[in-house]
């Protein structure tokens, strides 16, 4: 027996629960606006579930095991064992307790939730497709929509994946063994990231990386340091190779590239993780029901988060670069308030962005090269960790905080940097640009002794030319 469709009514349809999705149905909720919320997989989306928050649990509990292997120059003697399972399920309580926790904070917003795939049927209503024999679909009518599919990793060529020997990023955070040998096709930071994981566990780990460097976006000053952390820990690169294809063999499999120079590689591996990045989810929307159009694969938005139709909405991954997590945030806080009539508008001046390699990065606003391609006069000031008490007693001193102003008027353009802690101290630099903070207002500002985060005043003194400590 098929259970015969049901049609609803509701002021804002949110299709899709992660970051930007959930917030947009909160920030609505806490607007006195009636909201749906259909989400087809788990509450918080692929960052919470199957992104960021596993790869962090899995960094922060490798790093403790490698630092106490590694930190005999402090005097500390120890032989620590991993059991892999066992982080394994301590990542997932922590998603669970994370995910249960999204899908209270929208039930107290007042949010209705359903569970399905959501597809528009028009400019005002949609269809929610309930998996399973005789669930029949639920019709919605709504005033405006927020879609929030985010994005799924990108497969290539002859590397589809299978989840036993080619890994996209969530098998590769779902593994319960470690394997001996992987080879990591892409040295983006997913591939980073889950590279340094793999290789502090104690397998072998080889990136296969068409372009010359890992990490592009984030300039050579920027990835050298991280690069050659990553080859101190035991991590091989092969750059100027782009994976063709693979074989099975009776150990494991074969990883075949193309090289640049004509000399074509061979990898064997256990695993083969491809991270060569992620493309927005929208084939699942009918999109073409409603009228809303696609640009480059992504769903193109204004200021307001508006696609070409003003009464919907996209935010997250799926409205295209930077696939952020908080810039998915902001973007559904925004898509509500406007829905609500209140004169809210995105600026991404300020966004920050970070890498959690060993060391991690930070970086907001402009760089250097990209000052002067504005036409500014860019002043610059470097702090080195080496120069840094506080790094020091940590034990890491490989690199640096860097801020970039205008000569000029001395307002603060951007900042790099590379440290521990750096997703938490580029923070500061973030709001410095946001409020139009100068350098001395930075310079000017007392910070706490020893920590970090007086390199990022020294960084903004020497901009000056008022350096003390380098």
């Amino acid at each position: 027996m098929v259970v015969g469709d049901v049609t609803t009514g509701t002021d804002v349809l949110v299709i899709g629960g992660g970051p930007g999705g959930y917030v947009a149905a909160i920030r609505a909720g806490q607007l006195d606006l009636d909201v749906t919320l259909v989400e087809m997989d788990s509450y918080g989306g692929t960052c919470l579930n199957y992104g960021c928050i596993p790869s962090k649990a899995f960094i922060s509990a490798t790093d403790v095991a490698h630092e106490a292997d590694s930190a005999e120059r402090m005097g500390v003697y120890a032989d620590p064992a991993v059991d892999m399972q066992g982080m394994v399920s301590w990542k997932d309580r922590l998603v669970t307790r994370l995910t249960k926790g999204v899908e209270s904070l929208c039930e107290r917003a007042g949010a209705t939730l359903i569970e399905g795939r959501a597809e528009f049927a028009g400019e005002n209503s949609a269809r929610i497709v309930q998996e399973g024999e005789g669930q029949g679909a639920e019709s919605i009518e709504f005033e405006h929509a927020v879609v929030a599919t985010g994005s799924r990793p990108i497969q290539i060529p002859n590397f589809e994946f299978d989840g036993e020997y080619v890994l996209s990023s969530r098998d590769a955070l779902a593994l319960e063994n470690v394997p001996e040998e992987m080879v990591v096709v892409g040295g983006g930071y997913i591939g980073m990231e889950l590279a340094t994981v793999f290789q502090k566990l104690g397998c072998d780990v080889t990136i296969v990386e068409q372009l010359e460097e890992c990490l592009p976006a984030y300039g050579e000053e920027v990835t050298e340091v991280v690069r050659e952390r990553a080859e101190s820990l035991g991590v091989d690169f092969e750059f100027g190779h782009a994976a063709a294809d693979w074989a099975e063999h009776e150990d494991g499999i074969t990883v075949h590239t193309d090289a640049e120079d004509g000399e074509d590689g061979a990898f064997d591996c256990e695993k083969c993780l491809v991270a060569v990045g992620r493309r927005p989810v929208t084939d699942t929307l009918n999109l073409d029901a409603a009228g809303v159009e696609t640009v480059d694969g992504r769903i193109d938005t204004d200021d307001r988060a508006r696609t070409n139709k003003e009464h919907i909405f996209a935010v997250g991954d799926v409205a295209g670069e930077p696939m952020l997590a908080h810039k998915a945030f902001r973007e559904g806080e925004v898509a509500a308030e406007v829905i609500a009539g209140e004169p809210a508008a995105l600026d991404y001046q300020a966004i920050p962005a970070a890498v959690f390699t060993d060391p991690e990065i930070g970086s907001v606003g402009m760089t250097e090269a990209e000052a002067e391609q504005a036409g500014f006069d860019p002043a610059v000031g470097k702090m080195p960790l080496r120069a840094s008490g506080r790094a020091l007693t940590l034990n890491d001193r490989d690199g640096f905080v860097k801020v970039v102003a205008d000569a000029e008027t001395e307002f603060l353009l951007g900042a790099q940097i590379v440290a521990p802690e750096a997703s938490e101290l580029i923070a500061e630099l973030g709001l410095a640009i946001e409020l139009g903070a100068t350098l001395e207002d930075v310079a000017a500002t007392i910070h706490v002794h020893p920590t970090l985060s007086e390199a990022v005043h020294e960084a903004a003194k020497g901009a000056r030319g008022e350096s003390v400590h380098y």
